[in-house]
């Protein structure tokens, strides 16, 4: 990145992933002239969470035609197979609402919701963030058609790599500065208003003079012993999905000049995933990136390691699941889980995901040898794990004999499931929707953990201007913004897929533009000195 020695900025910016690019090309584009980013990690960990994403973006829109312009994947042809219907601003708020149990603040639900499809019209052309259609997530090829499900359909060329990538292209043409391995240790403010950064460079302190300052660096989720206060003990031992860098640094400094904390400070209160459990405890995989979730459980079953089953696998679409689904499996015991598929539904698993090489598999002829196999990986009951498969398919075998109509189909809700009016108890849990009987060799068997995205508990901001709230006034902190998945209030429990990304930009592009005109107004001032 271009990079000269100024003390002294119009916007600096905590944070180089995708919020925080996005908070200062939007400062850039209103007007500030020098903006800078600092970056706690080093260069080879830029990008921050954003890069270890699918690139997946939530918005309202108005169906296929209203989103060809934006993507790079559909030709004419391809766009004449797709069913693709409209996600309306009231489903894309009533998702998260539901999700959250009504606890979300309804103010910034509606910030996020209305500005979604403009944040992506602005990524895609002010930014240059390269779009596509996400065919090998979000659909399913069914009678020759792919059948988008789940409200959430976009992504990005490369997923996250490819973003943070298109995102450091723009600030490379904007010649916005980046410091790598420049932590954040201060928020300087006079009456009450910030004035600047102090960073650590170089194992020197230095000041930087800013009237606006942007804080965009994720929450508390890398830091074990910041998991274990806020979320419980048992969050310790998490395994981290993105970057190790993200420990609650935006949190504690601008908690000491007055801010409001706000969002889901519970046990249940991050984002949380189905994640391999071979993978790193400490951090994500730069290589192998988001291809370690394995996202596949609803069309198998998860049985733990005393061989229960724990979940209803097939109780939503996958993307309404997933973000909690990792919490329930850290609730077992050791923490892990297996992911259990027959040959019907394997060659429906991502590749990406379930690959040669991507992931460890376990396969056998039948269960009974699959269950033994699964004892040198924690299987501690196999008699149990082999007799819960079998009360399964024999609620599934109940459902089909009553409703032989229903169509197994992976791209809607189907209605297949372990209820039925024959059954003379229920299953518990239930699978809602497909549910197909474990019966056709060769099984797999996959191992699961938890892995840690992000943290919901963060900062009050304010829903118009993304400004911090203050403690005491319950006002903005004059020149002080937040973005990303600092932002409090906004997720609670759980989240819609896809929304993340989505919120980065949305709130980046407030904190951008009401920074711009915060410094005006300083240097209005200052020029009448």
């Amino acid at each position: 990145m271009h990079e000269t020695t100024a003390t002294s900025y119009d916007c600096i910016v905590v944070g180089s992933g995708h919020a925080g690019s996005c908070a200062a090309l939007s400062a850039f584009q209103s007007g500030c002239k020098r903006v800078l980013i600092v970056e706690k990690a080093p260069k080879e960990w830029a990008g921050g969470n954003g890069f270890f994403t699918a690139g997946a973006h939530r918005t309202a829109h108005g169906g296929l035609n209203d989103l060809l312009p934006l993507v790079h994947n559909v030709s004419p042809q391809l766009a004449s197979t797709i069913d693709l219907d409209p996600y309306s601003p009231e489903e894309f708020a009533h998702d998260i609402m539901r999700l959250s149990h009504n606890q979300s603040d309804v103010a910034l639900v509606k910030e996020l919701v209305d500005n979604s499809r403009s944040a992506i019209d602005w990524l895609a052309h002010q930014v240059g963030v390269h779009f596509i259609l996400s065919f090998r997530r979000q659909a399913y090829q069914v009678d020759g058609r792919q059948k988008f499900w789940g409200g959430l359909v976009l992504s990005v060329e490369e997923g996250g790599k490819g973003l943070i990538a298109d995102h450091h292209r723009a600030l490379e043409m904007a010649q916005i500065e980046i410091w790598f391995g420049s932590p954040a240790t201060e928020i300087l403010a006079e009456d009450d208003s910030v004035t600047g950064l102090v960073i650590r460079r170089d194992d020197q302190e230095i000041r930087l003079s800013s009237p606006t300052v942007i804080l965009a660096c994720g929450g508390f989720e890398a830091s074990p012993d910041l998991r274990a206060k806020h979320l419980g003990d048992e969050w310790a031992h998490a395994r981290v999905r993105g970057t190790p860098y993200n420990t609650g640094d935006g949190i504690a400094l601008a908690t000491i000049v007055g801010a409001r904390r706000a969002g889901d400070w519970s046990s249940a209160g991050c984002h949380s995933t189905c994640w391999d459990a071979h993978a790193s405890p400490s951090a994500g995989d730069r290589i192998l990136s988001n291809q370690l979730t394995k996202s596949g459980y609803p069309l198998g079953l998860m049985l733990n390691s005393s061989g229960l089953r724990f979940v209803d696998e097939g109780e939503d679409f996958r993307n309404y699941t997933y973000a909690r689904f990792g919490r329930a499996i850290l609730a077992q015991p050791g923490g892990v889980a297996f992911q259990v598929y027959d040959a019907q539904v394997t060659g429906w698993l991502r590749e990406e995901e379930y690959g040669d090489g991507i992931v460890q598999k376990v396969h056998a002829e039948s269960i009974e040898e699959l269950a033994e196999k699964l004892v040198d990986d924690g299987l501690a009951e196999p008699s149990t794990f082999v007799q819960t498969i079998k009360e399964y398919n024999t609620a599934v075998e109940a459902n089909r004999a009553a409703y032989s109509n229903i169509k197994w189909d992976p791209a809607v809700k189907d209605g297949l499931s372990t209820e039925s009016p024959s059954s003379p108890k229920c299953l518990i849990p239930p699978k809602s929707n497909w549910a197909l009987p474990l019966t056709s060799p060769p099984f797999l068997a996959v191992k699961v953990a938890c892995g840690i995205t992000f943290t919901f508990g963060g900062l009050a901001i304010d829903p118009y201007t993304a400004g911090v709230l203050s403690e005491n006034s319950g006002l903005p902190i004059p020149g002080l913004f937040c973005t990303g998945e600092l932002v409090g209030g906004l997720f609670f429990g759980n989240y819609p897929g896809g929304s993340g990304l989505t919120a980065g930009a949305v709130f980046g592009r407030k904190a951008g533009k009401a920074a711009a005109e915060v410094a005006k107004n300083a240097n209005a001032a200052a020029s009448q000195i």
